[in-house]
């Protein structure tokens, strides 16, 4: 029986040995969850033993249980590498369809071949879906998938909308806008210019110039012409020019109307006016539309491109102060293929793509999971968890919401293991191993001992 009692000792520091081995060696393994060895004691009892004088029959191992509690985190330099900072599993599958999760603390994940995110195994991030403004549309385990990152994003979108807010300096001197020539810096006042989009995406610049026509600041209006080019090639309206009214006696009235914005080059500009304040008050023609750029006359986009593109500009709130010129919004809705600069995941799992045309895309939700009893998940290796009946289903979630965690990007959780405590626990299980041994051989001489009784 003492036999019997010293060996399960000796296994039971045995197990205590390995345990703690198994902690230390893992200190540096990511997402690692320490262990601890629990043991119990053995009684063999019946209804009418007298548990008085009962001898305990030894020591047996109940459980090695996993101890869940929060690692230290690691800040990286890599977007996509993420911790959870509270509660929560991310939830990983062996291939692209599979239903078979996962679960793991470990989140260094990396871009394969096929541009899926994917951990140091292989394994595929699962996410939940979401909507274009980044909403999640299911929080379910049956509906996550693995979340890919384009390297481009969407089709090209021609520019139809220019919006322009300035100011045109009312000190400026005044020009004939008859005389215009974008190759002659003289003849105009001022000019901005903005990119747009032909059908195919290709980039094209779009010049705005800006002419002050002769005795146009006359006592309650003043008018500014415009004039439009796209790489340097004239852009007309596709109506009549604006007009604008001059005072050539300079009483204060005035005597020449409706005169047509119009070079002597043809070129068909707009009037934009202003009452005596600086204030805008109207823009002829309003809206301002140009010709079809690729037939009508303009000739301006490239073979293959739509041809009936145009573009309706509009000066939005203009305004004519004694300050100098400046443009303080300008921008258009054409768009191009843009190139992947930059993903970022935010602290509720939103990953979001950014790209070289100015768009932002929302691609996916990292889906984060709980148990009832996280001690009874089952160890897979590679620092994952499989459920089990022991820790219960799996439980979906969000993450900063709830009881699940927030999730940091650029950041790793480190094992929890505590090496000093660890180390401790080794000199522990080496006395409990060496005393258990010496129990072993007192019970070997004492039985040497009946033996050589005669």
């Amino acid at each position: 029986m003492s036999f019997n009692i010293a060996l399960s000792g000796i296994a039971a520091a045995q197990k205590d040995l390995n345990t703690t081995a198994n902690n230390i060696a893992n200190v540096n393994s990511i997402g690692f969850k320490e262990s601890r060895a629990e043991f119990a004691d053995v009684y063999a009892n019946s209804i009418f033993a007298n548990s008085k004088t009962a001898v305990g029959g030894g020591v047996t191992t109940s459980q090695v249980a996993q101890q869940f509690h929060q690692g230290s985190l690691q800040f990286t330099n890599n977007a996509l590498d993420m911790a959870i900072n509270g509660g929560g599993f991310f939830v990983t599958s062996s291939e692209l369809e599979a239903k078979d999760h996962s679960f793991t603390r470990a989140g260094a994940f990396k871009v394969n071949s096929a541009d899926y995110l994917v951990d140091s195994q292989g394994n595929y991030l699962q996410t939940f879906p979401v909507d274009k403004d980044g909403n999640s549309t299911s929080v379910s385990l049956t509906t996550t998938k693995p979340v890919r990152i384009p390297d481009t994003a969407g089709s090209p979108k021609k520019t139809e909308n220019i919006n322009i807010q300035m100011n045109l300096n009312a000190a400026d001197a005044t020009l004939d806008p008859a005389l215009f020539d974008p190759n002659d810096r003289d003849t105009y006042n001022n000019s901005t210019a903005v990119t747009m989009y032909d059908s195919l995406g290709e980039p094209h610049i779009l010049t705005t110039y800006f002419v002050r026509p002769p005795n146009a600041a006359y006592t309650g209006e003043s008018n500014w012409a415009a004039f439009y080019a796209i790489d340097g090639q004239q852009v007309d309206l596709a109506g009549p020019a604006g007009v604008f009214d001059q005072d050539t006696t300079g009483d204060g009235v005035a005597d020449v109307l409706n005169t047509p914005a119009v070079n002597a080059g043809g070129w068909k500009g707009a009037v934009i006016k202003f009452n005596d304040t600086g204030a805008h008050t109207t823009t002829d023609p309003d809206p301002i539309l140009t010709v079809q750029l690729g037939v009508a006359g303009a000739g301006v986009l490239g073979p293959g491109t739509d041809g009936t593109q145009t573009l309706t500009i509009d000066f939005n709130n203009p305004t004519q102060y004694a300050s100098t010129f400046e443009v303080t919004e300008l921008n258009q809705d054409g768009t191009t293929v843009g190139r992947l600069t930059n993903v970022e995941v935010g602290a509720d799992g939103l990953i979001n793509a950014s790209y070289s045309n100015g768009s932002t895309v929302a691609l996916a939700r990292v889906a984060l999971a709980r148990f009832a009893n996280e001690q009874g998940l089952t160890q897979v290796g590679n620092t994952s968890w499989r459920a089990s009946l022991d820790s219960g289903l799996a439980l979906a979630g969000e993450a900063n919401s709830g009881t699940f965690g927030s999730i940091r990007s650029s950041a790793l959780e480190q094992s929890n293991v505590d090496l000093t405590t660890e180390l401790v626990d080794l000199i522990s299980a080496q006395r409990n191993f060496q005393a258990n041994s010496r129990t072993l051989e007192v019970n070997n001489t004492l039985q040497q001992t009946i033996l050589q009784i005669r």
